[in-house]
């Protein structure tokens, strides 16, 4: 009971420090989690075939996070990047109708224009991701079934053929 009371306490305490702590940007693990259970979601059996690399393919999320990990920690350096330069631009209020602060923030004060431009921009590149990966999936098994035999010769008989077709044609779809 004590502890019970204890964990509740603490849980209404951390409400208010995480509302001041503002709005941040998903680490990339956690950004690459969200992308990938995404990518489950629009069609689980393909996406255990595109990223399972053991016999019954249950280890498919974790090779997903794990491949994503690095794509969207480019996602949100490259997002930061384009930030900082709409920030510097002397031309972004007559480009925009509003100052930087104005178009971004979602407060006041505009302190948080900055963590909203990047993870806007970041949520769009990893959201265009996950669309070039699903189209990529669908891709690869209409390719498979329309013909088994020039699938298997360009992409081998492996058990990651799949994978593999899957990882060229999204990163042609991501160009």
């Amino acid at each position: 009971m004590k502890t019970l009371l204890i964990s509740a306490v603490a849980a209404l305490l951390a409400i208010p420090a995480l509302a001041a702590a503002g709005d941040y940007t998903l680490p990339p693990s956690n950004a690459a989690s969200a992308a990938c259970k995404a990518e489950r979601a629009s069609n689980p059996a393909l996406f255990k075939q595109t990223y399972g690399t053991n016999k019954n393919k249950s280890n498919a999320l974790g090779k997903c996070i794990s491949k994503h990990t690095k794509t969207e920690t480019a996602n949100q350096n490259n997002a930061a990047k384009e930030c900082r330069a709409e920030q510097a631009d002397t031309t972004f209020a007559t480009t925009h109708g509003k100052t930087f602060d104005e178009f971004y923030a979602t407060n006041k004060k505009g302190s948080n224009a900055f963590g909203k431009c990047v993870s806007s921009k970041a949520k769009a590149k990893s959201n265009a991701d996950v669309k070039a990966d699903v189209k990529a999936m669908k891709s690869c098994k209409a390719d498979r079934k329309a013909d088994a035999d020039q699938f298997r010769a360009d992409w081998g008989g492996k058990r990651n053929a799949f994978g593999k077709c899957v990882s060229a044609t999204a990163k042609t779809l991501h160009a």
